[in-house]
């Protein structure tokens, strides 16, 4: 071997260690663009998984406010029940007294104006022409008698303020 071949063969080696330097750097600079482009398409994912939970938490909120107006509803309308089923309402009966004399009787808890019987019996009766008020607790009496072909009536119809409906009360039979 020549020594004028020696400077050659470190520039040859020098090469090679090049060459496997740049090999080095070129798997590693693959490796680090593989990761970028991981990076990329992991923010890409993420950014969409992102925008997914967004609008499920909108659908969420819509849901959840829908709910709430619901339970808004149901409440005022328990409420609103409510306040009916316990707002004071007159109740009125029949109850026999004596002889020819019943007792119309309102045992509710408001008072029960203009009341009248919309079918007057064809028995004789007195005290159910006119209108009466009956304040809770109140009783005012009115007679019936039969005759031969004017029986006493099993039922009588009333209406009154806020009762537009007639209501039938049952006429209970004379005690003695």
């Amino acid at each position: 071997m020549d020594w004028g071949d020696a400077p050659a063969w470190a520039a040859f080696a020098l090469s090679g260690g090049a060459l496997w330097i740049s090999i080095k750097a070129r798997g590693d600079g693959k490796r680090s663009a593989d990761a970028a482009e991981a990076s990329v398409e992991e923010a890409r994912e993420s950014r969409a998984e992102a925008r997914r939970s967004g609008d499920a938490a909108e659908r969420s909120a819509i849901a959840a406010e829908e709910t709430l107006a619901d339970q808004r509803r149901e409440a005022d309308a328990r409420r609103s029940a409510e306040a009916e089923a316990n707002r004071p309402r007159p109740e009125l009966s029949i109850e026999h007294s004596r002889k020819a004399v019943w007792q119309l009787i309102n045992s509710g808890t408001a008072a029960a104006r203009q009341i009248r019987c919309t079918e007057l019996p064809t028995a004789m009766a007195r005290g159910l022409e006119g209108d009466i008020t009956l304040e809770p607790g109140e009783v005012s009496e009115f007679m019936m008698a039969a005759s031969m072909g004017s029986p006493i009536p099993p039922v009588l119809r009333f209406v009154w303020e806020g009762q537009d409906q007639p209501v039938p009360l049952r006429v209970p039979p004379r005690i003695g």
